[in-house]
């Protein structure tokens, strides 16, 4: 594991660890509950703009370090700082990164092994795919201390229906990841000791894809969601038109007349 930004005890707040074309990166404060301190947002959204250029790599799998996946937001950090302008740059800050995971060009899978809360909510609903073990739960438990999550609503409400989604931003309560599966705040539910596995499996999944495809394709898909039907319809059939026109599309398709595995060039 590469060691990134250090924490007051020497530890590194964040993890790296490359493998098959996967980077792993673990948060790495389990004594906070993996919080999002300022200093863990800036250790983030580093290491994702470096793996924004990192061609070797074809998927990022995010993850938690200790019993819980993330907790939110550094509370006593949050007390001990209580100015506006503190808060205003800490939620600017915490909202860039989770724009930066949907505007990386490789997908992200959250690892969920246990509980995520509040930011830590947020942060599985602005990764691309999410896979949690079966003992994991999920609540955006801000309410609960006298402040709304705002923030944590933008990607929880895009994740799943309008109504599921105030309702755990208005009474804080937890839901099991099973029902985190129902609503679509994540993809597959698995026994604990089956996550590894299942994560890669995914992960193989896509690395099998042409990065191309898969670079193009996500950035059409998060840019088609905000627009209207019409505008939408536009700029994915220039997205197609244009991936057509690529080395990848036309190998793919040789490849499959030819019933053979396809070799892609990434261009």
């Amino acid at each position: 594991m590469s060691a990134l930004p250090q924490q007051s005890d020497n530890a590194p707040l964040l993890l790296r660890r490359d493998e098959g074309g996967v980077a792993y990166l673990t948060l790495n404060r389990p004594g906070q509950f993996n919080s999002l301190s300022r200093a863990m947002l800036e250790a983030l959204i580093a290491e994702i703009d470096a793996i924004a250029s990192d061609a070797s790599v074809r998927v990022v799998v995010l993850a938690g370090e200790g019993k819980v996946f993330c907790a939110g937001h550094d509370l006593k950090e949050m007390r001990g700082n209580h100015t506006l302008q503190f808060q205003q740059d800490l939620f600017r800050l915490c909202g860039k990164f989770m724009v930066k995971l949907t505007e990386l060009p490789q997908p992200v899978i959250a690892r969920v092994h246990g509980i995520a809360t509040a930011a830590g909510c947020q942060l599985v609903s602005m990764c691309d795919l999410a896979v949690a073990a079966d003992v994991a739960r999920f609540a955006v438990s801000g309410i609960n201390v006298g402040l709304f999550c705002a923030t944590p609503s933008v990607g929880l409400s895009r994740n799943m229906g309008r109504k599921e989604a105030f309702e755990m931003l208005v009474t804080g309560d937890f839901i099991d990841a099973a029902e985190a599966q129902r609503r679509g705040l994540v993809n597959r539910v698995v026994p604990l000791e089956e996550l590894d596995a299942e994560i890669a499996k995914l992960a193989t999944a896509i690395c099998a894809k042409s990065p191309l495809a898969i670079r193009m394709g996500k950035q059409m898909f998060y840019r088609q969601l905000e627009m209207g039907m019409e505008g939408a319809y536009q700029m994915a059939a220039e997205t197609m038109a244009c991936n057509m026109m690529s080395e990848d599309a036309a190998e793919g398709i040789d490849a499959f007349i030819a019933k053979r595995k396809p070799e892609w060039r990434g261009r």
